[in-house]
């Protein structure tokens, strides 16, 4: 693997933003410093008037494979994902088949090892029947348990409270949760069908998937959690109302329930529909306007800990469909970054605030092994933006299988110039290195 030097970059980490050199070497930062062109690399970069961070870490993406490679594949996704910075992913385990024992999680592992250009983990499932499977998990090397309380695909909507009660009361490890009411969203979308008929429009979804159902599910999941001590992270927080459920008084080390915001949650709303229809239709649903300037405000007071995608490729046909056919989820692991960096020239949130919720937060919350900093000693996954400089998102610059982005024409203003994953050079100026493939991560548990 070659070495490299990053000279003059705006080192933005751990809180602070410096002028720094960064040296890589062997897939790790060998050294950090304010000058260090003395010394000797395989590969220079000049960095001067550009930002350096820690690569973003993704807890929560759906790349499709196995079983579901007409929409997307380990291979595809991971190389968007590189192109916008993101240079860790863990994928869950709703693909076809279900990841619901250790044979068929551990395919996914070996794909990844041979395809993926970001480094990868994926979930291990929860079903109502295989808690047995679930117990087996390894906590060093997988990311975490994944439970839909809410619809899934196949055999993973988990409603049976005993079986909630048998996952909280035994898991060794980090519980994810999808929460989503059932008996809420099925009582809505009786009352939606009989109201709208067959081919209501996208702008309902809201309001069958709606603020109550969200809170049922969480309050639940926090209820399970306390009783039994579970270490439970809530995923795709979507409404103001589930805030109160986050305590932001105690570092994030420290706590037990941890929560997750998406980019989406906080770009959009629910005005958005009108233009973009069933291609922001997703679950939880995107809510109405005034959810995403809390969330944005529940990010910066520490109740909400991190910020993912949950990246959910469809094909554009599928979207298509009438609103009850057409299927929920979203492409945008090739984008979240420069969606908050738009955030940020717009005044909303830091940088310093961006890399905590993307990376540094990420990392700790998962306990990841050497990743989410820029220290010495740790992997080198870094990403390089240029904040003075737009980029358009266009159909020939969209990396995701499925082609399509409901930012297809956005303007960003920054570019991500090169993305480092495990000390390798991935991306750089919009062409990929795909000679190394990303590493398996691990967990310090």
């Amino acid at each position: 693997m070659k070495s490299i030097l990053i000279i003059n970059a705006q080192v933005v980490n751990e809180g602070n933003i410096q002028s720094l050199d960064v040296f890589i070497k062997d897939g790790l930062i060998q050294k950090t410093g304010s000058d260090l062109s003395g010394l000797n690399a395989d590969k220079i970069i000049d960095a001067r008037g550009k930002y350096l961070l820690p690569g973003v870490i993704d807890d929560q993406v759906h790349f499709r494979e196995p079983g579901l490679t007409h929409k997307a594949t380990i291979y595809s996704e991971a190389r968007a994902a590189v192109a916008g910075g993101v240079t860790s992913f863990m994928e869950m385990p709703n693909t076809v088949p279900n990841a619901l024992n250790q044979t068929l999680l551990e395919d996914k592992y070996q794909i990844a090892s041979g395809t993926a250009l970001a480094n990868y983990s994926f979930y291990m499932g929860a079903s109502n029947d295989n808690i047995e499977e679930v117990l087996k998990t390894n906590t060093r090397n997988v990311c975490g348990i994944k439970v839909f309380m809410g619809s899934s695909t196949g055999n993973m909507l988990v409603d049976n409270e005993k079986t909630l009660e048998n996952i909280f009361s035994n898991s060794p490890m980090l519980v994810a949760t999808h929460c989503e009411d059932e008996a809420t969203i099925r009582r809505n979308t009786e009352i939606f069908k009989e109201k709208y008929g067959d081919e209501p429009h996208a702008r309902i979804h809201p309001l069958v998937r709606n603020e109550e159902a969200c809170f049922i599910s969480s309050s639940m999941a926090v209820r399970l959690a306390r009783q039994h001590g579970t270490r439970l992270h809530i995923l795709h927080i979507s409404t103001a109302d589930e805030l109160s459920l986050f305590d932001n008084t105690i570092a994030l080390k420290d706590k037990k329930i941890t929560s997750e915001v998406c980019v989406h949650h906080l770009w959009f709303d629910a005005r958005d529909y009108e233009t973009l229809g069933n291609q922001i239709k997703c679950n939880p649903a995107i809510k109405a306007d005034g959810h995403k300037q809390k969330l944005l405000q529940g990010l910066l007071d520490n109740r909400l800990d991190v910020i993912a995608t949950d990246h959910a490729p469809h094909l554009w046909e599928e979207k298509q469909k009438a609103y009850w056919q057409s299927p929920s989820g979203l492409p945008l692991v090739q984008h979240p970054l420069q969606m908050m960096l738009e955030l940020s020239r717009e005044g909303k949130i830091g940088l310093e605030k961006i890399v905590e919720k993307m990376s540094h937060a990420v990392a700790d919350c998962f306990q990841l092994e050497k990743r989410g900093y820029i220290r010495e000693g740790y992997w080198a996954d870094l990403v390089l933006v240029d904040l003075g400089a737009e980029s358009k998102v266009t159909a020939d610059n969209i990396f995701y299988q499925c082609n399509w982005s409901p930012l297809l024409g956005k303007t960003f203003h920054s570019q991500i110039t090169h993305t480092i994953v495990s000390g390798h050079l991935a991306f750089e100026n919009g062409k990929f290195d795909e000679s190394k493939k990303g590493e398996r991560l691990l967990f310090e548990r």
